[in-house]
C-alpha cells in the first residue's frame, strides 16, 4: 500500500496556470495541417484556423502557446509573415525538412489562433540571424497605438488596435541552433537585445532569456550573473531520450525495460530543476525571475514511412505517465517554475492532438492536461509519499506520484500509478474532513495508443475510492492517472 500525506500548512506556493502551455513551432505538420488549413480548405476552419483543434484546446484551458519556434525562430523574420498572402516571401525550412515555407501562417494568424483558443501569446525573437531592430519592431507593430509607420502598417494589414503580447523570448537554444554562442557572449547579445524591446503604454513585457540545455550550470550561472537584472524569466529545454539520441526507442514498440527507462528520464526533470534554481537563487534569492521550461517532452524515432525531419511519433500511455510525472514535478517546484511548454501540440513530439487530413485524434497526453487542468492557478499543497521504488536495477523511481492544491474550498489531488502491470491501493491523509468526492481516470495498457481509426483511451468517471474520516482510499488500476476532487469541510 501506499501513503500519503497532504500538508495543508505547508505550500511552495500558486501553481501557475502557465506551467500548464504549450508549443507550436513551423515543424512537420504541427502548423500546416494540424492548426493552419487555409480559409478554402474543406476541413471546417475559421480563417483557416481548424475548428476541431480550437476546440480540443479551449476544452483543456490551454493557458499560453509558444511560436514561431524552436529552432526556426532564429530564421524567422516577421516581415515574411505579414500582408497580402500573395505576396509573402517564400524560404526553405533548412531546420526541419527542407521544405518550402511560403509564411501563409504569419503573426496575424497566429494571434488569430490565440483569440480563438484563448491562450496568451508567447512570441520567440530572432536573435540568431536577425536583428535588434527587427525584434524591437515586432514588438511595437504587436504592442503600440501610437503614429508610427511601423503601426500604420499594422492598420494596414488589418488589425487597428494593439494586442499587448507579454511574454516575448529573446532568442532560443542560443548555445546551439540559435547561434552557437557561449554563455559570456550571449548575456551581452541578450542585454543589448532586451534593451530596445519597449513597453508601449500598459503593455508591460515578460523578457525571457535563453536558459540551459539541460543540465548545463555553467550556462546559467554565467547568463544569471551577468543579465539577471533585466530578465523576468530564463528558459531551460530538457528532453526524455531513451536510449540514445542516435538509436532511440521507437513511440510504440518497447519493452518494460524500455517504459521504465523513460519515465527514470522523465523524473530526472526534478533535478534538473533544483540544479537551476539553486544557481538562481544565488542571484535571485526573492525569487522574481521565473524558471521557463519552454520545451519538454519525449523524443522517439520518427513513424516509419514519414519525413525525419517532420518529429512525428505516436503517443501511447507511456506519454502519459511521462507528463504526469512531469507536471507533479513542476507543480511542486511552483515558487520558481512559472510557464512550462510541452513539444508539441499537433503532430510533432510529445503532441497533445494528431491530424490527417480531417481527421483529428486526442492523445494520452492530452488527456492527462484534461484531469490535471484545476491545478492551475490554485495554492500548491506539499505531500509526502511512500510507495514502493520500482523499475530495473539501472533505471528505477516511485510507483506513485501526485500533486495537490486548494481553490475556492476546493482539494485537487492528481495520482498516478506507474506499475504497468499491478493496480495499487493507495491511502491519502487528508488531515481534515472532506465531502462530495468526484473523480475521473486515464488508464490502459503501457504501449496503448489513440489512432485515427480506433482511440479508445480518454478519461472517464473514476469512483473505486472511499472516504474514511479524514482518509481517502484509492484503488489505481495499473498504468493509471487519476484526478479527484474533494469538498473541504
Amino acid at each position: 500500500m501506499t501513503k500519503i500525506s497532504i500538508h495543508r500548512d505547508q505550500s511552495a506556493g500558486t501553481i501557475s496556470r502557465y506551467i500548464y502551455g504549450h508549443f507550436a513551432e513551423h515543424l512537420g505538420h504541427c502548423i500546416y495541417g494540424g492548426i493552419f488549413v487555409g480559409k478554402d480548405s474543406r476541413i471546417p476552419n475559421e480563417n483557416g484556423i481548424r475548428t476541431d483543434v480550437v476546440e480540443a484546446m479551449k476544452k483543456i484551458h490551454v493557458p499560453v502557446l509558444r511560436w514561431p519556434g524552436g529552432c526556426f525562430a532564429d530564421e524567422y523574420h516577421w516581415r515574411d509573415g505579414i500582408g497580402p498572402q500573395e505576396k509573402r516571401r517564400n524560404m526553405v525550412n533548412t531546420n526541419w525538412g527542407g521544405v518550402t515555407e511560403d509564411n501563409s501562417f504569419g503573426t496575424h494568424e497566429f494571434m488569430e489562433l490565440c483569440r480563438q483558443a484563448g491562450c496568451e501569446p508567447y512570441i520567440t525573437g530572432n536573435v540568431g540571424s536577425g536583428t535588434a531592430q527587427e525584434m524591437s519592431e515586432w514588438v511595437e507593430y504587436l504592442n503600440s497605438d501610437g503614429d508610427s509607420t511601423v503601426v500604420r502598417e499594422r492598420r494596414e494589414n488589418g488589425r487597428q488596435d494593439s494586442w499587448g503580447v507579454r511574454f516575448w523570448g529573446v532568442g532560443n537554444e542560443s548555445w546551439g541552433c540559435g547561434g552557437i554562442m557561449r554563455p559570456e557572449y550571449y548575456a551581452d547579445v541578450y542585454r543589448r537585445y532586451q534593451n530596445f524591446c519597449r513597453q508601449y503604454g500598459d503593455h508591460k513585457l515578460y523578457k525571457i532569456a535563453c536558459g540551459p540545455n539541460g543540465g548545463d550550470t555553467n550556462w546559467t550561472d554565467v547568463v544569471m550573473k551577468n543579465a539577471a537584472f533585466c530578465m523576468d524569466g530564463l528558459s531551460m529545454h530538457y528532453y526524455t531520450v531513451p536510449g540514445t539520441w542516435e538509436n532511440k526507442n521507437r513511440a510504440t514498440e518497447f519493452t518494460e525495460a524500455d517504459y521504465w527507462e523513460t519515465l527514470a528520464g522523465a523524473a530526472e526533470m526534478d533535478n534538473k530543476v533544483k540544479m537551476h534554481a539553486e544557481i538562481m537563487d544565488k542571484y535571485d534569492p526573492d525569487k522574481r525571475i521565473g524558471l521557463i521550461v519552454d520545451e519538454w517532452g519525449t523524443w522517439f524515432q520518427v513513424e516509419p514511412g514519414t519525413n525525419p525531419g517532420f518529429l512525428y511519433q505516436q503517443n501511447t500511455m507511456r506519454d502519459a505517465m511521462v507528463a504526469s510525472v512531469t507536471l507533479d514535478i513542476f507543480n511542486r517546484h511552483c515558487d520558481r517554475v512559472k510557464m512550462a511548454n510541452i513539444a508539441q501540440t499537433v503532430n510533432v513530439l510529445q503532441a497533445i492532438i494528431l491530424t490527417k487530413d480531417e481527421k483529428m485524434v486526442l492523445t494520452p497526453t492530452y488527456y492527462v492536461f484534461d484531469l490535471y487542468q484545476h491545478h492551475m492557478d490554485a495554492k500548491e499543497l506539499a505531500c509526502s509519499i511512500e510507495t514502493e521504488t520500482l523499475g530495473t536495477e539501472k533505471h528505477s523511481l516511485p510507483g506513485v506520484t501526485a500533486s495537490a492544491s486548494e481553490k475556492d474550498g476546493i482539494l485537487t489531488v492528481t495520482l498516478s500509478n506507474l506499475n504497468p502491470e499491478k493496480g495499487e491501493e493507495v491511502l491519502i491523509s487528508l488531515q481534515e474532513d472532506a465531502s462530495g468526492a468526484e473523480g475521473r481516470i486515464l488508464q490502459g495498457k503501457m504501449d496503448a495508443y489513440n489512432d485515427f481509426d480506433n482511440a479508445p483511451l480518454k478519461t472517464e468517471t473514476f469512483s473505486d475510492f472511499e472516504l474514511r474520516g479524514k482518509d481517502l482510499c484509492v484503488r489505481m488500476p495499473a498504468c493509471s492517472v487519476a484526478e479527484i476532487r474533494l469538498r473541504l469541510a
